[in-house]
């Protein structure tokens, strides 16, 4: 054998060890690539209502001395004088929500405390959304005490805010909000539906008796009497079940998104139908608010009662559409 055949061989393997190599770089990239390809598509087919509070961020601890700084005010209103409440801290909180989730009802109750002054959807209004200088204007003034509705409480309140849906601005000027919430130390109240297909139904209704106002030619989007209630109840809206998954992860989406977008923020998660069955969940509210607890009350009737077969004209298509997939549960009577 010749000194040249010893050298033949480690020649030859050396071209297989590089392939190799190759080789596992690239299977090591192609899993790096399609692990961030997963993470970019959307998670819409795994996203529930009911994983929501998952998210869910505590509401920073009350013995937090900064925490504590941050979320307690001494507003100044230029309109008028706190006079003897001047010394009184008053917290800042805003209630978002999606029309028909029972932010209107939720307010009422909150209203019926003696020190909170919740003033509506003031963002209902396109000029004082139209960009981030408009909201926080409008910010400014109502968290100042200088902005003045029905329900104001003026010197003698003790936390100020009002209802602020995520389609007015919300989802758009997410980031400068939050900062704003952050930097001002105001308290975001989330409140949402579990059974989304009772938020579709209510906000159906609501779209029909716009135009066809059937309490004696009146719209109303809220009732105060069994009567009332039972007269919007007649009409039976008709649920599109072609586009009915693809619309409930839509909200869906929009609700997960929004609760990523205020992680940062002071926060607590509410469900509507927590607060039906358990109306001693309000005195977590009160709680959050730094309020002293008091028995809340609202005037609001509940329109749509009972199973939702009586209230949807397409029943059986819906019930078809939604059985053995993730929604099922919302064809139940839960509450």
């Amino acid at each position: 054998m010749t000194l040249d055949s010893i050298f033949i061989k480690p020649a030859k393997k050396t071209p297989i060890l590089l392939r190799m190599i190759v080789l596992v770089f690239a299977m090591v990239c192609g899993v790096y690539i399609c692990s961030v390809c997963l993470k970019q598509i959307s998670t819409r087919s795994k996203i529930k209502i009911q994983d929501i509070q998952v998210i869910e961020r505590p509401f920073p601890d009350d013995d937090n001395e900064n925490l504590q700084i941050s979320s307690v005010h001494y507003p100044n209103p230029e309109t008028f004088s706190r006079a003897e409440c001047a010394h009184n801290p008053v917290r800042y909180f805003s209630i978002l929500s999606m029309q028909r989730s029972g932010s209107g009802w939720f307010e009422t109750l909150l209203n019926s405390h003696v020190n909170v002054s919740s003033n509506g959807e003031i963002f209902s209004v396109l000029d004082r959304r139209r960009n981030i200088s408009s909201i926080t204007q409008t910010l400014d003034k109502v968290y100042n005490l200088d902005w003045f509705t029905s329900a104001s409480k003026n010197e003698c309140s003790a936390a100020v805010g009002f209802k602020w849906m995520l389609n007015q601005g919300v989802m758009q000027h997410h980031k400068e909000i939050a900062d704003y919430f952050n930097c001002k130390g105001v308290s975001a109240i989330f409140l949402f539906r579990r059974n989304l297909l009772r938020r579709m139904v209510s906000v159906l209704a609501n779209s029909y008796d716009r135009h066809a106002k059937l309490l004696n030619g009146t719209h109303k989007s809220h009732v105060h009497s069994a009567e009332e209630a039972e007269t919007l109840a007649m009409y039976k809206p008709m649920i599109n079940s072609t586009l009915l998954i693809s619309d409930l992860k839509e909200i869906e989406i929009t609700a997960t998104k929004a609760l990523e977008y205020f992680n940062s923020t002071r926060h607590i998660v509410l469900y509507y139908e927590d607060l039906i069955k358990s109306p001693a969940k309000l005195k977590d509210v009160q709680a959050f608010l730094g309020l002293p607890v008091m028995e809340l009350r609202s005037r609001q009737v509940k329109i749509h009662k009972g199973p939702l077969s009586d209230h949807v004209k397409n029943w059986e298509d819906v019930n078809k559409t939604l059985n053995g997939t993730a929604y099922e549960s919302f064809l139940q009577v839960d509450y």
